[in-house]
């Protein structure tokens, strides 16, 4: 069988404008999204009479993980002026991963968390800004 893999070449990460309908911009010169996860905690419900002694448990709370997004930093850019506006709101916004050709594309309500930058002496500047989904990510089925 062949494989279906993919390179991560042209995946965006959006910003949502609030509007209605909202409409999505993408963030400028991404060069890696990375953390886009889900996790579900377990609960030990072992009891006196559970088989054997063997441990039991339940599923839990269902967790998502923080996200980071690395770019080229642009001082003047509208990415860098929005991303730090995000951080600095407390309110969250909807975000959209699309993947290649746009075959995949999740909506995730997210808290922006952090904006930081890497200046190296001898290379290119960049950032890295942060985001903490909250509540049921578009991409859970």
């Amino acid at each position: 069988m062949t494989t279906e893999a993919e390179i991560g070449h042209g995946s965006e990460w959006r910003r949502g404008d609030g509007a209605d309908p909202e409409v999505f911009t993408k963030l400028a010169e991404i060069t890696s999204i990375n953390g886009i996860s889900v996790t579900k905690d377990t609960e030990d419900a072992t009891h006196m009479d559970s088989p054997e002694r063997w441990e039991e448990v339940i599923s839990s709370i269902k967790r998502t993980g923080e996200i980071s997004i690395e770019m080229n930093f642009d001082p003047d850019g509208a990415t860098t002026t929005n991303c730090l506006a995000d951080v600095n709101s407390n309110t969250p916004k909807n975000y959209q991963f699309a993947s290649p050709n746009d075959d995949v594309e999740w909506i995730i309500l997210c808290h922006a968390t952090g904006f930081e930058l890497g200046v190296p002496m001898e290379s290119k500047m960049t950032a890295t800004a942060t985001y903490k989904p909250t509540g049921k990510p578009g991409f859970i089925v």
